[in-house]
């Protein structure tokens, strides 16, 4: 009975969405924010972009408006920039269905609001992907306009296909400023930015913008070097726990296990689940990934395949009260686990996480956000290095090119009897296999982050060899 109400509350909500494509070898569908990340492999979780794209697709602010009946509100898109015209049939259904969307993602915490004379902005992202595997980012503001008296908060949603949070947390800074004095003041800066290029890693674009009784305003808008840790942010989540529970969670997902992590608000729970994913590096969640799950689909919780999840801790007992098995449950707020399968500790190789543990332990004060970011995601690679590192030598290919992987081959090649006991459980999940199906069909291992930290890895080892071999 439970398992058929979740599967009608599922269709209900997905028949709400932009079509959602059924993921390789995956037998679910993404819902809603599902973040399917085929190219990790090509070096990123979300869409790596060499420079010379369009910014973003729309700028929409979301509004509260009350229904006709009762006293509940209904998020609803009160300003688009740009209207699209002159779109195919088919491109027409497949906006309406983007933008009937996005406000429920825009207000996920439900449709009981009441105006207010205070409340703290909050910055947040959701992700859709369509059925053919292209995928839109929603980067939200959501704040209370000015005015006087109580008043019901909005949202500015940025819906773009480039993962660089921290470079459109800045755009969206300027938004608001310019909303605070008039909407007709952000078309000319939004117009500007649709017709600048997206700068190439490490590079700078610059706008021209005029603000009344403000004059003309330059805003430049940077890029990081390292463009495979742009789309995410450390720094929540080292705030809301320890390293060895980074360390449980990872290894939690590393399984492909059910995990959900609850918080007061917004901007924790979809900086911390990004943080959580962007650990699988240069793997790819294949699963469920809702960073922020709308009230109306808390039964995502109940299923039985993988997840990772974000739920306000306002829905915490309805969650705790689903029938749920084998879930990590993480409260964000307090730093503890509510629930988990007992075996966290245990999954990793001991030598493995150790090494892990130590190089997160070696101070993060006095980084810079960027250091920070390379400080906690480094220790992971090399895990994955250490591990799979080996993977390309395994891939033998036919005349064609067409590769094919020698999984037992490659499992043996593992010397450490406890490093082999958890690479063959690794090469079983599908964050493996869709690397692994990547990988065969390109010729050469493809040049990225990952591979440069293979390389390194081999000529230390050569090194190592050969110091060894002249003390003898």
């Amino acid at each position: 009975m439970e398992g058929r109400a979740v599967g009608r509350a599922l269709r209900r909500f997905r028949n709400r969405l932009p079509r959602l494509r059924h993921r390789a070898g995956s037998p679910r569908d993404n819902l809603g924010e599902a973040v399917n990340e085929p190219e990790r492999t090509q070096e990123n979780s979300l869409p790596s972009f060499a420079g010379g794209q369009h910014f973003f697709e729309y700028l929409l602010v979301v509004s509260l408006k009350k229904k006709h009946s009762g006293d509940d509100y209904e998020p609803t898109i009160t300003y688009q920039f740009p209207k699209r015209e002159n779109l195919l049939r088919g491109q027409q259904e497949e906006e309406e269905r983007l933008l009937k969307a996005i406000p429920l993602f825009c207000f996920p915490d439900g449709n009981e609001w009441a105006p207010l004379t205070e409340y703290p902005r909050e910055t947040f992202s959701f992700v859709l992907t369509n059925v053919d595997g292209s995928r839109k980012i929603g980067y939200c503001r959501r704040l209370l306009p000015a005015g006087p008296g109580p008043r019901l908060p909005k949202v500015y949603c940025i819906i773009s296909c480039i993962g660089c949070f921290g470079l459109f947390s800045k755009i969206l800074d300027e938004v608001e400023k310019r909303h605070q004095i008039s909407m007709a003041v952000i078309y000319p800066f939004m117009q500007g930015l649709r017709e600048a290029a997206f700068p190439a890693p490490g590079k700078t674009v610059t706008l021209k913008s005029f603000i009344p009784d403000s004059g003309t305003e330059y805003i430049s808008l940077t890029r990081p070097l390292d463009s495979h840790l742009e789309h995410v942010d450390f720094s929540s989540l080292l705030h809301c726990l320890r390293f060895e529970q980074i360390i449980q969670i990872f290894a939690s997902a590393v399984l492909e296990r059910k995990i959900i992590f609850l918080a007061e608000g917004l901007s924790t729970l979809s900086q911390c689940i990004h943080a959580a994913a962007a650990l699988l590096y240069p793997f790819s969640w294949a699963h469920t990934y809702i960073p922020v799950v709308p009230e109306s689909l808390l039964a995502t919780v109940c299923c039985p395949t993988p997840f990772m999840v974000g739920v306000q801790m306002r829905f915490q007992q309805e969650v705790m009260d689903s029938p749920m098995e084998e879930v990590l449950l993480v409260n964000l707020c307090e730093g503890t686990f509510l629930l988990s399968v007992g075996d966290e500790k245990d999954i990793l190789p001991p030598k493995l996480q150790e090494d892990i543990l130590v190089s997160l332990d070696q101070g993060i004060s006095d980084l810079t956000s960027e250091q920070i970011n390379e400080h906690v995601s480094g220790p992971f690679v090399q895990f994955f290095v250490k591990t799979v590192g080996h993977y390309a030598s395994y891939i033998k290919r036919e005349a064609n090119g067409q590769g094919h992987f020698q999984e037992r081959s490659f499992c043996k090649a593992v010397s450490s009897k406890t490093n082999r006991r958890f690479v063959k459980k690794f090469v079983k999940t599908q964050l493996f296999s869709l690397f692994i199906q990547e990988a065969e069909k390109s010729k050469n291992p493809p040049a990225g982050y990952f591979q440069q930290k293979i390389l390194e890895y081999e000529e230390q080892k050569k090194q190592k060899k050969s110091r060894e071999k002249t003390v003898k």
